[in-house]
């Protein structure tokens, strides 16, 4: 019960002084002057204030508050290592058997660590997960909050915490653990192809080792080299990226024992392989319009590095103009096409035929380069089925099709083939999804005869219109139209010509992502994504095998014609391989070198500074010759009381409450107060009157 008194006066404030004021002072010059029964004229006086003020005697029945302790459990990665997830275990029963002995404490647990999110399993945010607890709790109720981890925390505040109550941490693991890892130092996000990458590394040891250690580098999953460091000291490294797009380079050491674990006994670099520029020469047998087509498309490209030449004047054409008066300028045969051909990564002849330009024997270094893996595109024309057709040179062996010396002039709409559909050079094509295809039609087909290789778009009569073909290492196209400089110029609405061209240009390079066969996997977030090209009706299920070594089945559907996806939740974090047939692939899920695999030894350190700020502690919870918990006793403390001793950590208790109920009792009211107002004035009268 809690008794106060409160005044409810019958009239208002300036009221009373109205009245109260005079009569005060009337009764005040009264025993100023001593006038018989002054004295009664003031206790009558001060029973009438009394009446006007109304006292009224409350009693308030309050339930009191709980203070609210939060018990923040650490399940992050780092927890399952060795004996820990136990501890956790046994301190967190533990706590809430004796924290529940003490009605005054309203316990609330939040399990950290757990989520599926990325940033939650690649770092340990205790701070994170005790805001949010006391996120709807008045400062002057929170009486604590105690930490069970391993003491690895990531989001520890740098200065004084925002926490008015004790925080305590409870350590799992022991003090006699040791770790050894690596990790990047330095590493490059790109690098380009074909060239070596400097970079750096450290192995780091809790034992203060100072002994040389064999390192193994991987890049995309093949051992390349062993690296002899020395532990804590900076390493250089130098690898060769071997090709554009992602890649995962890996440096692993072996696991020493007594070790807590090997996980970080590997560190991951995705380093972005990035081509120099592409050099491309496009010989034009004879200028026409599709020429133009070809040059800018392929000048408008900033990673292609364009020679082009254009035979404005072939041998044979002597009309007897001066040399002095010309402005063509030599061919130079022999520093492109024997000195400097190994430097072209694609070669185009664009309606181009043998005049003698180029000797007979060039034609043969042209076929050796395409063995040997470079690339060539013929652009075909009405020449190519004539007499002087290339096709009739020693590069008749690099060709995937040769002239019936026919050429058809026709409409026709370019369809691609059933083929074509699946080909990551025209799958997907703009305008291809509609019939007729919403593109212009062409007006010319040259006729070839046993076509090798892929042809993925027909022209008139379902000829073959675009061929592609492995030759050796290299590769051959070859498209039997002189027209797409129609879809260029816009004729009936264009075409997609720069989708087109571009794509055959760089399959020619080989692109990766153009590749036919090609798996990829890739981490977004927690969950692993597969993309499987194939030119096959079903490619089957993928194999993937977790960086914990676990094997899991994941089924491939078809998303789109020649393309395949398959995906999976995953909880690991790390390094995952990816089959399917012959093809393999890396992915990395997760942040890569995530902090909570950097360091993995429990400590104290790190909650020291932010539990001695707001009155609390930090202890172990296994001795140092054990693994058994030793939980501390819970104290309840006052506000300005210590909170935390040898064997013991105190928790805040709260004066706050909740009315409940309010029962009032007037002191003038009724009755009794009539009667002691009447009481005052008739004594105060009676002694006037004698």
């Amino acid at each position: 019960m809690n008794w106060s008194i409160s005044f409810e006066p019958l009239l208002s404030w300036p009221l009373l002084a109205l009245v109260l004021v005079p009569l005060a002072l009337l009764a005040l010059v009264g025993l100023w002057f001593r006038q018989r029964g002054a004295v009664l004229r003031f206790v009558a006086l001060l029973a009438l204030a009394a009446a006007l003020f109304n006292p009224v005697f409350l009693n308030e029945e309050r339930e009191p508050l709980k203070s609210v302790v939060a018990l923040i459990v650490d399940r992050s990665q780092s927890q399952d290592i060795g004996d820990r997830t136990k501890q956790t275990d046994e301190a967190v029963a533990g706590l809430q058997q004796r924290l529940g002995r003490f009605k005054q404490f309203d316990v609330r647990v939040v399990e950290a660590g757990k989520s599926d999110a990325a940033e939650e399993r690649t770092e340990t945010r205790l701070f994170g997960a005790l805001e949010g607890a006391f996120r709807d709790v008045p400062p002057s109720r929170i009486g604590g909050a105690i930490m069970i981890t391993d003491g690895e925390v990531h989001d520890t505040p740098s200065g004084t915490p925002d926490f008015n109550a004790p925080l305590h941490a409870l350590i799992t693991g022991n003090d006699h653990e040791k770790d050894r890892r690596i990790r990047f130092e330095n590493a490059p996000r790109f690098g380009l192809v074909g060239k070596p990458l400097d970079m750096t590394y450290r192995v780091i040891s809790t034992e203060n080792e100072t002994g040389p250690v064999d390192v193994r580098v991987s890049v995309n999953g093949e051992q390349v080299s062993v690296e002899h460091a020395t532990v804590g000291q900076a390493m250089p490294l130098q690898v060769t990226i071997p090709g554009a797009g992602r890649n995962i380079i890996e440096l692993a050491i072996d696991r020493e024992p007594g070790e807590l674990t090997d996980t970080n006994n590997r560190a991951i670099a995705l380093v972005d392989g990035i081509r120099e520029n592409l050099r491309v020469l496009l010989v034009s047998g004879e200028p026409h319009a599709g020429e133009r087509t070809w040059r800018n498309l392929l000048k408008s490209d900033a990673s292609v590095d364009l020679v082009h030449f254009t035979i404005l004047r072939p041998p044979e054409k002597q009309d007897g103009t001066p040399i002095n008066e010309l402005s063509l300028i030599a061919f130079p045969t022999r520093e492109l096409f024997v000195e400097k051909i190994k430097d072209f990564d694609l070669i185009i002849f664009d309606r181009y035929q043998h005049r003698d330009v180029l000797p007979i024997l060039y034609y043969d270094y042209i076929s050796e380069y395409v063995e040997k893996g470079g690339a060539l595109l013929i652009a075909a024309g009405p020449e190519y089925a004539g007499e002087a057709s290339i096709a009739r040179t020693p590069l008749m062996s690099a060709l995937p099709a040769m002239p019936t010396g026919e050429v058809v002039d026709k409409a026709f709409y370019p369809r691609l083939t059933e083929l074509g559909q699946r080909h990551p050079v025209t799958r997907g094509l703009d305008g291809s999804a509609t019939e007729p295809p919403h593109w212009s039609r062409w007006f010319r087909t040259i006729g070839v005869q046993n076509p090798q290789g892929e042809v993925v778009m027909k022209g008139a009569d379902n000829r073959p219109l675009l061929l592609l073909d492995r030759k050796g290492e290299g590769r051959v196209g070859m498209l039997l139209s002189d027209q797409g400089w129609l879809w260029a110029r816009g004729f009936e609405g264009g075409g997609p010509h720069v989708q087109l061209y571009r794509r055959i240009a760089h399959w020619l390079m080989k692109e990766p992502e153009l590749e036919e066969e090609r798996l990829t996997a890739e981490g977004r977030g927690m969950v692993l994504e597969i993309r499987r090209q194939t030119m096959a009706d079903d490619p089957g299920p993928a194999q993937i095998i977790t960086p914990s070594g676990k094997t899991l089945t994941v089924k491939l559907d078809k998303s789109e014609p020649g393309v395949f996806l398959g995906s999976v939740q995953t909880s690991e974090i790390g390094l995952f391989q990816v089959a399917n047939g012959d093809l393999t692939a890396l992915a990395h899920v997760g942040p890569v070198n995530a902090p909570e695999f950097a360091d993995v030894v429990s400590t104290q350190e790190r909650l020291k500074a932010p539990a001695e700020a707001t009155g609390g502690s930090v202890r172990r919870l296994a001795s140092s010759t054990g693994s058994d918990a030793t939980l501390p006793s819970i104290v309840p403390v006052r506000s300005a009381g210590e909170a935390s001793g040898s064997d013991w950590i105190g928790l805040r208790t709260t004066d706050d409450s909740v009315l409940k109920a309010v029962s009032r009792v007037p002191l003038f009211g009724g009755f009794l107060g009539l009667g002691l107002l009447l009481l005052a004035m008739g004594s105060m009268w009676y002694r006037e009157g004698r």
